[in-house]
């Protein structure tokens, strides 16, 4: 039976299912993204590729509202934030598009020896992608645009709830103009993963996912010598060290917890408050978080929607209950979800003997912890073995500069909720992974830096 399957997360419903790839099928695609590598990388320039990305950009754009109802259906992201996933897809396709040029240019190295030597950066080969449900199309924009454009060419492997997501995606390559076989999608199993990873004429691999899988992605990879990116888990810090405007801070943490329903690998998992207004902020914040219920996710305006899954619901239920059952505290929350809609969920007095202070809870559940100082606020966000994102917010711009160099992970944002862009690398540290995507070094992971001197004179 094949795992890809269409289920509404909002109404329980299957709507479709789709058959796994035959082994046959999987070694088609690897040979004909082979072959439209040699084409992409070897009889067009960075100039063609851009325009052909350009077009996947405006594709995206024409096709908005389609591609986003498919995300609705298939994983149940309000309607509202999908739209913004697809314009965000958008703006990734164009960022690569019209900064390839620069990007790949030769760079020149000074040698005092004479002559001439510069990098030249040229395209590996194949790779695959590796990708998740809870950004069905802009996890695909954050890893084809870059490579795309460079000339690699991808074999894609979706989430098994996304298969129509995929489908969409290949066909707007496809439909833009890309060589056959430029972007492959494929319903594998994770034993043809396997064997994907393993062909020699694969050169990489891409994957956003859990720890779980990118630990025997990892595996793998290191056994046939690849270069391998990973986007792994996160559990954000939302790090408020002083205040004038406590409702405005409150409604930053909301945003940073609910955004995608809390199925956001960089979202503010755990609120860190010094103690002056721990109090009061987890009054207010608590009462906001209360004020937001699970609704329809086609209907315009629903901030939050159901999970994704049985699966991911069934989860987050025994965490949220096992944290409960060791002491930690329901503010607000915290009672067993309406199918896969779950309530918003604020929970105080977690310590570290407890699961939950270790663990990541995806979906819209906020710990909240009471800080005495800056140190203390810093010893409590490196605890954790994730190390994607953080938020810092303070008056003291200093001061936050101060707290965000000591944080052991990979991006930092100051006063700001949501600053993620186009033109800023994305990625993490420590069990989040290794590797950027987005911004100028999305494009130099999966490329060959070939030095070329030239003497002065034979």
């Amino acid at each position: 039976m094949s795992h890809y399957q269409v289920v509404n997360p909002a109404t329980g419903e299957k709507l479709a299912t789709y058959p796994t790839a035959t082994d046959e099928q999987v070694q088609q695609a690897i040979t004909s993204a082979e072959s439209a590598y040699r084409e992409l990388s070897r009889t067009t320039d960075v100039a063609k590729r851009a325009a052909l990305l350009k077009r996947v950009g405006q594709l995206h754009a024409e096709r908005r509202e389609e591609l986003a109802a498919i995300i609705v259906k298939e994983m149940g992201k309000p309607i509202d934030q999908a739209q913004g996933e697809i314009d965000f897809c958008v703006d990734i396709y164009n960022y690569y598009a019209d900064n390839a040029e620069a990007f790949l240019a030769d760079e020149p190295i000074a040698s005092p020896a004479g002559g001439k030597a510069f990098i030249r950066r040229q395209a590996l080969g194949v790779l695959i992608g590796i990708m998740p449900w809870n950004f069905p199309f802009y996890q695909v924009a954050r890893f084809a645009g870059p490579n795309l454009v460079l000339g690699n060419t991808i074999v894609l492997k979706h989430a098994p709830q996304c298969p129509e997501s995929a489908l969409a995606l290949e066909s707007i390559f496809n439909d833009a103009g890309f060589p056959e076989g430029a972007y492959v999608n494929v319903f594998a199993t994770n034993e043809q993963v396997a064997d994907i990873i393993a062909d020699s004429r694969v050169q990489g691999v891409s994957l956003t996912g859990s720890e779980r899988a990118g630990a025997a992605v990892a595996e793998i990879a290191g056994r046939h010598l690849k270069k391998v990116v990973l986007e792994l888990g996160g559990s954000d810090v939302f790090l408020v060290l002083d205040t004038d405007d406590i409702d405005g801070v409150v409604e930053m943490a909301v945003a940073g917890r609910l955004e995608n329903s809390g199925q956001a690998c960089n979202g503010s998992k755990r609120i860190l408050v010094m103690e002056d207004i721990h109090d009061e902020f987890v009054e207010r914040f608590a009462a906001a978080m209360a004020g937001i219920e699970p609704a329809d996710p086609t209907a315009e305006g629903a901030a939050l929607g159901p999970l994704s899954s049985e699966n991911a619901t069934a989860t987050l239920k025994g965490q949220v209950k096992r944290a409960i059952e060791q002491g930690a505290v329901a503010k607000v929350g915290g009672e067993d979800p309406e199918g896969n809609f779950f309530v918003p969920t604020v929970l105080t007095q977690v310590t570290p003997d407890m699961d939950a202070y270790h663990e990541e809870l995806f979906g819209p559940v906020a710990v909240v912890y009471k800080i005495a100082s800056e140190e203390e606020a810093i010893e409590l966000a490196n605890s954790s073995p994730f190390g994607l994102g953080s938020i810092v917010v303070s008056k003291d711009q200093d001061k936050a500069l101060r707290v965000a160099d000591r944080l052991e992970v990979g991006m930092v944002f100051i006063n700001e909720v949501g600053g993620e862009a186009a033109e800023l690398p994305f990625g993490g540290v420590k069990r989040s992974g290794f590797g950027r995507e987005l911004g100028r070094f999305g494009i130099d992971e999966f490329v060959n830096k070939k030095l070329i001197r030239i003497k002065d004179q034979v």
